[in-house]
């Protein structure tokens, strides 16, 4: 990227009339830049509050304002707006500042201080979206704060390069170009729907929804409040009192307030997910058969807020093990494989707690389910042994059948389910070999969405893994294909030959997996046609894992597909790395080796260097190369960025 080239700042003045048109005129805008530059480790009713605060306070009175560019420009409405955007950045940026020996673990010390708008006994926060805005959520909380600050301004307010890069310099940052930079790197992954998604309900602050504060820890603080109060009184009246020759005993201190109880926990509606725009974990009702054994649900309340040496607690990566905020909400409770399970969720975790079974220990396993969707909180796991499984299905699911991802020919077979959505015994993939894949194979109620079947996949968490393909793309430079579920005919022959590719991603917190074919190739010598396609992993938190899978024509349908490439916490094959680069040694029937390639739909031209030089236009490059020997693989997009190979 060239070097900026900015105007020096000036200092000016902008009457308040003025500022406060502008202010008026640009709040949504302004709110929104403040948002997403506060730092995306406080929680969104903090981010929400703390953005209005921060253009509430922009006004600048008599008091003038350094903003980019020439005198002249300042008179008019952009002047005021760049003051404004200057004075909001100014604030949002200071948020993150932590001063030197600042402790981690604490917020940022600006955070901490209290700032009109004050909202008691609500949380507020912006309306959730979909995958995407997700996904660039993820994205920017990854990014600096100047750079959020460049990516809202370039694609959201129209700024130039040099006029984003001049603001965030009046604001403070000390090397705006650097922001911009990073700025426009997120641009490229982001895509050209970026514009869009930031503009969405996801990242709005001012079309906010509302939800009560935990209403049953608010009423126990009030009745300690009351506690203490009385006790100050007692302690007056008792040491105020004249002593006597005997000493009396001065009164205990306060028993601490009450802890989890299981007559506390929340439970929903048992039609509320059909009447709600978020289908997950919340909308669960409390079922099983136990549902009320008050003595079971305490053991797992229990187990999960202070575990003992008595039980055995296991965790996703990525999740905390910490006790839960606020009575969690009783999703099931009742016996399963004869002893006792409950499952529970916080609303960012779910808890399956499990009774001892003979002599043994109880166990408590955690994991994220933070930001589940109608898919990924469509099945949970309540019982594995001797090599099968047993799910709760969530309320919606209105068809559960079961089929083998190796046997893409076969169909699914019918699976019998309780009242309760308890299935039978399903067997899952063996830890080692790969001469099974089962999945689940679910169809949503026509009350959420109609026609609506897609596959899962159990990868040893506490809910299976949902499973996607992305097809080859058309001729030419076609946009962007989406991912779409796995149950077509195409799709299941992709998944035949990908499915034995799962079993490094078992236990990993993984939520779904993507198979994207991004290439077809015709191998020299009459090798046959060729697929290639990359393997996504996203984790529940945030980052991916991918594969590069060469399908070869093979003698059957379910062999597995060569691995060419391999890349961990990468945005590579997902929405925010559309573009992709691979390449793998390949013999044709005649005994002759080859270095074969292939790019993604906006790919022009592929380069070689190493063990062999060449360079080729087009998408898929074979050419003669020794069996062994390093190379690297790069191309060139059709915008003339630059491309490496994916795992290079």
């Amino acid at each position: 990227m060239p070097t900026l080239r900015r105007r020096p700042a000036e200092r000016t003045r902008i009457t308040a009339a003025g500022a406060e048109a502008a202010l008026v005129e640009q709040y949504t805008a302004l709110v929104r830049l403040a948002y997403l530059t506060l730092p995306a480790t406080l929680s969104r009713h903090r981010r929400v509050l703390m953005a209005h605060a921060a253009v509430q306070r922009a006004l600048p009175g008599a008091r003038a304002v350094r903003v980019p560019g020439p005198r002249a420009a300042q008179a008019g409405p952009g002047g005021a707006e760049d003051a404004l955007r200057v004075r909001v950045l100014r604030t949002a940026l200071a948020a993150a500042h932590r001063p030197a020996g600042w402790p981690r673990a604490l917020p940022p010390p600006r955070t901490l201080l209290p700032r009109l708008p004050v909202v008691w006994g609500l949380r507020v926060f912006p309306r959730a979206g979909g995958a995407e805005e997700i996904a660039l959520g993820q994205a920017l909380a990854g990014a600096s704060a100047p750079a959020r600050a460049a990516f809202v301004l370039r694609r959201v307010d129209g700024c130039s390069t040099a006029r984003a890069a001049g603001l965030l310099a009046a604001a403070g940052v000390h090397d705006a170009e650097e922001g911009v930079r990073e700025a426009v790197g997120l641009e490229a992954a982001a895509g050209g729907a970026a514009e869009a998604l930031l503009r969405s309900q996801e990242f709005d602050a001012c079309s906010v929804q509302t939800r009560p504060t935990d209403l049953l820890r608010r009423a126990r603080r009030k009745r300690l409040a009351g506690a203490v109060a009385a006790l100050l009184v007692i302690t007056a009246v008792v040491f105020g009192a004249p002593r006597g020759g005997s000493a009396g005993q001065r009164p205990s201190a306060p028993a601490s307030a009450a802890g989890l109880d299981a007559g506390r926990l929340s439970r929903a509606a048992p039609d509320a997910w059909a009447d709600t725009s978020r289908v997950d974990f919340t909308v669960w009702p409390a079922r099983g058969g136990r549902k009320d054994d008050t003595a079971l649900l305490t053991r797992a309340l229990d187990a999960w807020a202070a575990p003992s040496d008595t039980v055995a607690v296991t965790t996703t990566p990525g999740t905390p093990a910490d006790a839960p905020p606020r009575p969690p909400q009783l999703l099931f409770a009742g016996d399963v494989g004869g002893h006792g399970v409950v499952l529970l969720t916080d609303g960012d975790r779910l808890a399956r707690y499990g009774d001892p079974a003979g002599d043994g220990r109880a166990s408590l396993a955690l994991a994220r389910v933070d930001d589940a969707d109608v898919t990924t909180a469509a099945a949970v796991v309540l019982a594995r042994a001797g090599g099968s499984a047993r799910y709760l299905t969530a309320p919606w699911v209105a068809e559960v059948t079961r089929r083998d991802l190796l046997r893409p020919d076969t169909p699914a077979k019918p699976l019998h389910v309780s009242r309760d959505g308890l299935t039978d015994t399903v067997p899952v993939a063996p830890a080692a070999g790969c001469d099974r894949r089962p999945v689940l194979q679910l169809r949503s109620s026509a009350r959420i969405v109609e026609h609506h079947a897609f596959l899962v996949a159990d990868l040893g968490g506490l809910s299976p893994v949902h499973l996607t393909y992305t097809p080859l793309p058309g001729h030419g430079t076609p946009p962007a294909r989406q991912p779409r579920e796995a149950t077509g005919g195409q799709a299941l022959l992709a998944w035949a030959r990908t499915a034995c590719g799962l079993g490094p991603w078992r236990g990993g917190a993984v939520r779904a997996v993507n198979a994207w074919d991004f290439a077809e190739q015709e191998l020299p010598e009459k090798g046959g046609h060729a697929v290639w396609s990359c393997a996504r992993a996203s984790t529940w938190r945030g980052p991916g894992d991918v594969a590069l899978l060469l399908r070869a024509p093979a003698p059957s349908v379910a062999e597995p597909a060569r691995v060419v490439g391999r890349a961990r916490s990468t945005t590579a094959c997902s929405r925010f790395g559309q573009h992709v680069v691979a390449s793998a040694r390949w013999r044709s029937p005649a005994k002759h080796w080859y270095l074969v390639a292939a790019g993604s739909r906006a790919v022009t031209r592929i380069t070689v260097r190493g063990a062999v030089d060449t360079a080729r236009s087009g998408r898929v490059l074979a050419v003669r190369a020794p069996e062994r020997g390093a190379v690297r693989v790069t191309a060139r997009l059709d915008g003339g960025e630059g491309l490496a190979g994916v795992g290079s």
